[in-house]
């Protein structure tokens, strides 16, 4: 976590008055972080997905029911704090339309959720070397905004 994020952190708990938890992250959202920030930020994208294959290469660990995250922005500013309330791992193939109109993208339908994974999903695997297939598994989670940087 930058400076700017743990700094951010540290003040939005000393304003709770509670001890603030020991696990957090700090991360951007995928292709287009401003934006999808800002979805965030308005209460239109509550939940978000990544390739399984991902954090298995990065030996990242899986995100989990209670993590807080700290969202950032393309310029790794802090932007919001969020919670994540629920991760399942399912094949692409088998998001229901409901998980992909959560994400808030686009004009909010699955046909564009699965247009855009899906070419996202085969550039990046492309980079590594990797095949894009409709059934590659997916963690997909479900987060709730707890705090807007001011």
């Amino acid at each position: 976590m930058n400076q700017a994020a743990q700094i951010y952190w540290d003040e939005f708990w000393k304003s709770q008055g509670q001890e603030k938890p020991k696990s957090v992250s700090a991360w951007q959202f995928g292709a287009s972080p401003d934006q999808l920030a800002q979805l965030v930020i308005d209460g239109v994208k509550t939940a978000t997905c990544s390739g399984l294959i991902f954090y298995e290469m990065e030996s990242e660990p899986l995100p989990s029911v209670g993590d807080y995250s700290v969202i950032l922005t393309s310029q790794d500013e802090p932007a919001a704090i969020i919670k994540t309330t629920d991760v399942k791992i399912m094949p692409m193939n088998e998001v229901p339309e409901e998980f992909a109109i959560a994400e808030g993208e686009g004009d909010r339908t699955y046909q564009y959720w699965k247009e855009t994974h899906e070419n996202f999903f085969t550039k990046e695997l492309a980079k590594v070397g990797l095949e894009f297939s409709e059934d590659m598994l997916l963690v997909c989670e479900r987060f709730k905004l707890i705090d807007v940087k001011k």
